[in-house]
């Protein structure tokens, strides 16, 4: 009987470990879960779980790119700034403009207001009706000293829809509706 349970014990262990491969999972099926985990807020075990994407595949520009989302939220800017690098360095045009913007956004965020601005002129090369770059543009300019470019900017970032920039020209300069026709 001992036997037979030991011949049955191996057969099943030699069963899993050819059936292994078959098991193995994917980078999609990684980042899947990552971002499952993310959208539940535990940032953590979906960098984990990025990862494991990334190493199964080092291509995967989503997967760099909502790596870095969860850096920035984990405030985390040199890791985010390394995969938004990452996402430029690798990603179709449409890709390497969010990526110069999130890159952007996140030097702001640290403080880096003068490394912040190429990454938003980028963008803006990239795709010059993307509200937000000119948007966070202009907040690093006010931040560097450069008024003048700052509401530039910022009545770009309005011309192109975005209501944060909008909502800051009401309150700081009431008439720029009127003097931008």
């Amino acid at each position: 009987m001992n036997r037979h349970s030991t011949s049955i014990a191996l057969a099943i262990a030699g069963m899993v470990a050819i059936a292994r491969p078959c098991l193995a999972e994917t980078a999609n099926s990684w980042f899947d879960s990552g971002f499952s985990r993310h959208q539940a807020g535990d940032l953590k075990e979906a960098v984990k779980l990025y990862t494991r994407a990334l190493d199964t595949d080092d291509k995967f520009v989503m997967a760099y790119q909502m790596r870095a989302a969860a850096w920035q939220r984990l405030r985390q800017y040199s890791r985010a700034i390394d995969d938004y690098t990452m996402v430029i360095n690798l990603g179709e045009p449409s890709f390497k403009a969010v990526g110069y913007l999130n890159r952007g956004i996140v030097r702001n965020m640290a403080g880096q207001f003068t490394d912040a601005i190429p990454d938003f002129n980028m963008a803006i090369a990239i795709d010059r009706f993307m509200g937000p770059a000119y948007f966070h543009r202009a907040i690093a300019r006010s931040r560097t000293g450069d008024p003048a470019g700052n509401l530039d900017d910022f009545i770009q970032a309005a011309r192109y829809g975005d209501i944060d920039a909008e909502r800051w020209l009401d309150s700081h300069n009431p008439g720029w509706r009127q003097a931008r026709k």
